[in-house]
């Protein structure tokens, strides 16, 4: 699947922008409340007409301006989930599922309802009213729907948007699941870091209308230079790592990625399954030498590629840890005594505590 965007929309004083193509799997508009995530959404679902620009899902061109070209929404075979299940309040959960999938023709479909079914874990649901449903329940609901009209793109803005933690959770085990078995290519739109490290296999930041930067988690969340955009308070970086061994008596994991291990507490997962791990910059302190009667867990050897040029006492420091990037955030007096500068090797500390089970997603 390739998804080629090219579109511009005024909107009073706020223009959108956005350019930017991306490949298979889950890509994550990311980005401030404002940003522009969901105009731009819109645009390719064909619920906002863009002044000019093109839109073209895996060849298929839904929008062109300079041809002519605007396919209404019900011919665009985009599936939309929003920040609210909006579900048919008259009709069961098995008629809200299958709503879209009757008017899907036969020959485009390529799930069936009991796999949806089985996926999302609906089936204890099928026969009550949507009034009788927790809000998570509703928005697997929702996603269910939206996978059986078949669509060629999956669009979700901000699903989880309207949920507590517990059921954020679980909707997050779904849209990973959804990802890693069907194979439906999904623009997930967010403005939370988590969720975009977790779930996503490209990211695009988009700023004020326009698209800044577009790349994989790792790349986008360990720039400096991208700190305006993704937000300093939860700076850090993204590591991709294989479970290596587990400690049952301790509970812990051991990570393993290419600057050596990592520790952290259990995570349910066999050896040689991909994790993805973010690692905030308020988490990783420095030290020149190995720390003697610590009870860090994790001490990486690392070497200073950069240090951030921001006013003010806190400095964020780019590391490289055998290729990975990560990132440290301390206190200008720490960089000065230290001496830090380009080019030093020392060591990074991460307590393992500090991996907490929102850090920690399966790739």
């Amino acid at each position: 699947m390739n998804l080629r965007i090219e579109v511009e929309r005024k909107l009073g004083t706020f223009e959108l922008r956005a350019r930017f193509e991306a490949g298979a799997g889950i890509t994550a508009l990311f980005g401030r409340s404002g940003s522009g995530k969901t105009s731009l959404v819109n645009s390719i679902a064909g619920l906002l007409r863009p002044d000019r620009g093109v839109v073209e899902v895996d060849g298929q061109v839904l929008f062109d301006s300079r041809r002519a070209i605007d396919l209404p929404a019900a011919r665009r075979r985009i599936g939309y989930v929003f920040q609210e299940g909006r579900l048919f309040p008259h009709l069961s959960v098995r008629q809200n599922l299958l709503y879209g999938w009757r008017f899907t023709p036969e020959r485009e479909r390529y799930v069936g309802f009991d796999r949806v079914v089985e996926l999302l874990g609906l089936g204890q649901l099928l026969e009550r009213a949507p009034g009788a449903l927790s809000g998570g329940e509703k928005q697997r609901v929702a996603i269910g729907r939206a996978l059986l009209a078949s669509p060629r793109l999956l669009l979700m803005d901000e699903p989880l948007a309207s949920l507590d933690a517990q059921r954020k959770s679980e909707i997050l085990q779904y849209i990973e699941r959804l990802r890693d078995e069907t194979k439906v290519p999904i623009l997930y739109v967010s403005h939370v870091i988590e969720e975009v490290v977790r779930l996503a296999d490209t990211v695009v930041l988009l700023s004020d209308g326009s698209v800044k930067a577009v790349g994989r988690p790792d790349e986008i969340m360990g720039r400096l230079d991208l700190r305006p955009q993704t937000g300093r308070y939860e700076a850090g970086a993204v590591i991709e790592t294989t479970i290596a061994a587990r400690d049952e008596k301790y509970g812990l994991t051991t990570l393993h990625f290419s600057g050596g291990y990592l520790l952290v507490p259990n995570v349910d997962g066999q050896p040689g399954e991909p994790l993805r791990v973010r690692i905030r910059a308020r988490d990783v302190s420095l030290a020149l030498h190995v720390p003697q009667g610590s009870s860090i867990l994790n001490v990486l050897n690392a070497r200073v590629v950069e240090i951030g040029r921001d006013e003010g006492p806190i400095v964020e420091v780019g590391l490289d840890v055998g290729g990975a990037k990560l990132l440290a955030r301390v206190t200008r007096r720490s960089v000065e005594q230290l001496e830090l500068r380009p080019g030093l090797n020392l060591y990074a500390l991460i307590k393992a505590v500090s991996l907490d089970r929102h850090s920690v997603g399966f790739a």
